[in-house]
C-alpha cells in the first residue's frame, strides 16, 4: 500500500505555517508524504488603482521565485524530521488549484490554515479555505 498523501496549502501567512507543522506531526506519526502547494494567485497580481495612482505589482517571474525561496525555507525547518517533503509552485485560483491537486496527487488529506495572508484578498476572492472545506471531498484540516 502506497504511503499517505497530504497537501499543504501555503500563502505566506501565519496560518498557513501552522497548518504545515500539524500535517508534519501527523505525518511522522503516520509516514506520510507531505506536498507544500503554494498558488499564485493572478487577480491578486494585477495592478491596481488607489487614491488616482496605480499600485506597483511584483513581476511574474519575480512572485514565482519569492514563493519558491520560502518553500524551499519551510522544506529546510523540516528537514530532521522522518517526512518526505515536495513543494510546488502554481498559478490560478486557489481553491481550485488546492482542489484539483488534491485529485491527481490521491491526496489523503488537505491542511490550510483558516484565514489568509491578508483581509483584502478574502474581500476580492473570498475565503479559500470556506470553499475548501464545501468542496473537497476529503479531511481537511482547517488550522487556526
Amino acid at each position: 500500500m502506497d504511503k499517505p498523501m497530504y497537501i499543504v496549502g501555503i500563502d505566506g501567512s501565519e496560518w498557513a505555517k501552522r497548518a504545515l507543522e500539524r500535517a508534519i506531526l501527523l505525518a511522522e506519526k503516520t509516514g506520510a508524504k507531505v506536498k507544500l502547494v503554494q498558488v499564485i494567485n493572478p487577480i491578486l497580481s494585477e495592478p491596481f488603482v488607489v487614491d488616482g495612482g496605480i499600485v506597483p505589482m511584483i513581476k511574474n517571474e519575480d512572485e514565482k521565485k519569492i514563493a519558491l525561496n520560502m518553500l524551499s525555507f519551510l522544506r529546510d525547518q523540516y528537514k530532521q524530521s522522518n517526512v518526505h517533503l515536495d513543494s510546488e509552485v502554481l498559478r490560478g485560483d486557489p481553491a481550485e488549484i488546492l482542489h484539483d491537486k488534491t485529485k491527481t496527487e490521491h491526496a489523503n488529506m488537505l491542511f490550510v490554515g483558516r484565514r489568509g495572508r491578508s483581509p483584502l484578498s478574502e474581500i476580492i476572492v473570498g475565503s479559500v479555505s470556506n470553499k475548501l472545506a464545501h468542496s473537497i471531498g476529503i479531511p481537511i484540516v482547517l488550522v487556526p
